[in-house]
């Protein structure tokens, strides 16, 4: 059974969410900087890679902690949005795919902070989410791969274009899922409400 979340905030996989959210100024200039595209690229893959990373350590380790479940999605949502905007000022990416992107995080996490600020509470991260995540960050540095003229850069921009779909249809199904978590986290307040009432009105037999 694995052990509940833990108030503890100095263990490895929030010091690498820390990292991940120092290094994404980093890679903004390097895709942004003329000449410096392919290093841009290559620590983006490293600081989404890390996503995979301090989930895994959490979890073997038992230091999954409050402040990881709610940092771990929060850098993220950055790390993502920094890219996407990036490779839109270097026009490497379609508006279009853009915003299929950032639309839909906006709103979840508009939602997200909405829920944390006004009952306490937060959604958790789904996994088809967190595969769809890894799968976009894959192949919109793929696309932009051609883009920016490395080598091989037809075949990488192709093969971004073959599996984007999949990762935005992996992207919006964890969206509907969050949609029935939002609606249960809503009617809960009531039904324990109702469940305390009932108690009460049987109590005395």
């Amino acid at each position: 059974m694995a052990s509940p979340p833990s108030s503890a905030i100095l263990t490895v996989p929030n010091l690498l969410s820390f990292l991940r959210i120092l290094l994404i100024p980093v890679f903004f200039v390097l895709l942004v900087h003329h000449g410096t595209e392919l290093a841009g690229l290559l620590l983006v893959g490293g600081v989404m890679s890390t996503d995979w990373i301090d989930g895994y350590i959490a979890r073997r380790t038992n230091t999954v902690s409050e402040l990881g479940k709610l940092l771990d999605p929060v850098s993220d949502r950055l790390a993502i949005a920094a890219a996407l905007v990036a490779l839109l000022i270097r026009h490497a990416l379609p508006l279009w795919a853009a915003l299929l992107i950032l639309i839909r995080d906006v709103a979840v996490f508009a939602v997200g902070v909405a829920l944390l600020g006004s009952r306490g509470r937060r959604i958790e991260v789904r996994y088809v989410g967190k595969v769809g995540t890894f799968v976009l960050m894959t192949t919109v540095p793929l696309i932009a791969w051609g883009h920016f003229g490395l080598p091989l850069g037809p075949t990488a921009t192709a093969i971004g274009w073959i599996f984007f779909p999949v990762g935005i249809v992996e992207y919006y199904a964890a969206t509907a899922l969050y949609v029935g978590d939002i609606r249960e986290l809503l009617r809960s307040p009531a039904r324990e409400s109702d469940q305390a009432g009932g108690d009460a009105t049987r109590a005395p037999l």
